[in-house]
């Protein structure tokens, strides 16, 4: 089975103990292309290398579990971190507007160090790396949508010092 939008699914098991029917939604969300960015261009300023070399990645619905779709996105960034050992990175934590605000405190600093202990995996040393969670005060996007909510699911990423995130 593979959806090509957001599906809920009924399933319904009947057998000698009975019937049972249960859910499931599968949440498609679209693919993120892959972009090489040269290392070192001389036309784009520090901050835009580091946005074109370290992207956010996002999250599944109540979940910090990095996505494997997203592994190549910071395994991108920790190469450019490691060619770059003098930038330091604030990781933001963001989640959408449902839940509370310590839940999604809670929420989004675990969706930060998620993506901070890929990075340190990846050979990123961890005091270059500093964790903020943002719950949802800081949605990037305002709609009562799926795909808005989506948006606001994410680990954030900007060098430390920088404003903006």
């Amino acid at each position: 089975m593979t959806p090509t939008q957001t599906t809920t699914y009924r399933l319904t098991a009947s057998g000698p103990g009975g019937n049972t029917d249960a859910t499931a939604t599968v949440t498609v969300n679209p693919a993120q292309a892959a972009v090489a960015v040269p290392q070192n261009n001389s036309s784009m300023t520090a901050e835009q290398m580091f946005k074109a070399n370290v992207q956010d990645i996002f999250f599944d619905y109540d979940s910090y579990n990095v996505r494997t779709s997203d592994e190549s996105v910071l395994s991108k960034a920790a190469a450019y971190l490691a060619a770059h050992p003098d930038i330091k990175v604030v990781i933001g934590g963001y989640c959408d507007e449902r839940g509370s605000n310590e839940y999604n405190l809670t929420l989004g600093e675990s969706r930060a160090n998620s993506a901070k202990k890929i990075l340190v995996q990846d050979g990123v040393a961890a005091n270059r790396l500093r964790v903020v969670s943002y719950g949802k005060e800081r949605p990037f996007c305002t709609e009562h949508t799926e795909s808005c909510w989506q948006q606001n699911r994410r680990a954030g990423f900007a060098m430390d010092g920088a404003a903006g995130n």
